[in-house]
């Protein structure tokens, strides 16, 4: 089960990561990944020391939330849906930089999914999102 601080819980939360994250469909899911900016300075423009924010900045853990509509089924088919989910992004939450913001919207395919076949989708989804974008030629 994730931590209390892993949980995406408020609206705001969710609006930001879907409005500002890169949003990328695969299979059953479509996966939102907002990721932090790090902003090293090349040539400090004050005369104080810089100061080291790694540690700071490992210390924000990263956060999920899942979105599963009524599009997808019952109560029982959602909640199977987002347990699922969620042991599946419990795994791979840690392997996102610090401080990244993660929601997966399940599709209505999602409630005939096999777990493999989530696991799959979701994998997919988030290393095309974590990827650098790359720009498309007119």
């Amino acid at each position: 089960m994730l931590a209390a601080a892993q949980r995406l819980r408020r609206s705001t939360d969710f609006a930001a990561a879907v409005r500002g994250g890169r949003r990328v469909g695969r299979g059953a899911v479509v996966v939102h990944l907002t990721v932090p900016v790090s902003t090293e300075p090349s040539t400090p423009t004050s005369p104080e020391p810089v100061r080291d924010n790694s540690a700071e900045q490992s210390s924000v853990p990263s956060r999920a939330g899942f979105v599963v509509s009524k599009a997808v089924g019952n109560a029982v088919i959602r909640n199977r849906v987002k347990r699922r989910l969620r042991a599946l992004v419990q795994d791979r939450l840690t392997a996102l930089p610090a401080g990244s913001t993660l929601v997966v919207r399940a599709l209505p395919a999602a409630a005939q999914a096999s777990y493999p076949r989530l696991a799959i989708d979701l994998d997919a989804a988030i290393a095309v999102a974590r990827s650098p974008r790359e720009r498309r030629s007119r």
